[in-house]
């Protein structure tokens, strides 16, 4: 017993100082991304990185190098999906990317999982890997949030370009052409940007929506439910969204 009491002491301010020093390292990095993106609402930022901490502590992920963050609750006129370099704490894109064209107008308001409901679904998403199909090269999406975002994968939800995703166009319609749910981006920059996020990283979509809140293991670290979740399977193919009028 006093050999195991003597452990005890000897270790606890090794395992205090390394938890300290994890949590100074969180704070140091969510301190340097929001630097590096002053525009993206704090909320979004801090759930972000919670969630994507808690889905390599409960073993869903490996850690990874890229987050991609989507700002839902920014208009789509603006720039609101961020890629963060994670490792050197930098921001690498700042775009703009649609929104499915029943969550909104210019601002998405409504979301979901379901099969054809051309929404958008909030939440965190692992990269995948990438095919060409009919809107150009994509990227599959794995959605992690159980009952939120986890039918991605048979709702071919992909990441693409696409020529409605046009900033000027949209300054004088007062909106970005609308996708099937898709978050699709301008085609100058997609297949760059996809090549830095596939194979393995992470895409978080937010929106402050109180029942994604209430509902998303992420939101609220639930091992329990991110343990029982059961691995999306593959699919080969897909389909895109297409413009909406």
């Amino acid at each position: 017993m006093v050999r195991g009491m003597t452990w005890l002491r000897r270790t606890l301010p090794a395992l205090a100082a390394c938890l300290m020093a994890g949590a100074a390292h969180a704070d140091d990095l969510a301190s340097r991304l929001a630097a590096a993106a002053p525009a993206l609402s704090p909320q979004a930022l801090a759930q972000a990185l919670a969630a994507q901490r808690c889905a390599v502590e409960a073993g869903v992920v490996a850690p990874t190098a890229r987050l991609a963050v989507i700002d839902y609750s920014k208009p789509s006129t603006e720039p609101r999906l961020w890629v963060f370099d994670l490792d050197a704490g930098t921001a690498l894109y700042v775009e703009h990317v649609a929104h499915g064209r029943n969550s909104g107008g210019n601002l998405a308001t409504g979301f979901s999982n379901r099969e054809g409901s051309y929404q958008s679904s909030l939440g965190l998403y692992r990269t995948a890997d990438t095919y060409v199909g009919g809107n150009g090269y994509s990227l599959r999406l794995d959605g992690l949030d159980p009952g939120l975002n986890d039918r991605a994968r048979e709702r071919y939800i992909v990441m693409h370009g696409a020529p409605y995703v046009d900033p000027l166009a949209a300054l004088g319609q007062g909106r970005l052409g609308r996708s099937q749910g898709c978050p699709a981006v301008r085609p100058a920059i997609a297949r760059e940007l996809i090549d830095r996020l596939r194979a393995g990283h992470l895409l978080f979509a937010w929106h402050p929506d109180p029942r994604w809140a209430k509902a998303s293991a992420f939101a609220n670290c639930d091992a329990r439910a991110l343990a029982a979740r059961t691995a999306t399977p593959a699919r080969d193919g897909g389909v895109s969204s297409t413009a909406a009028p």
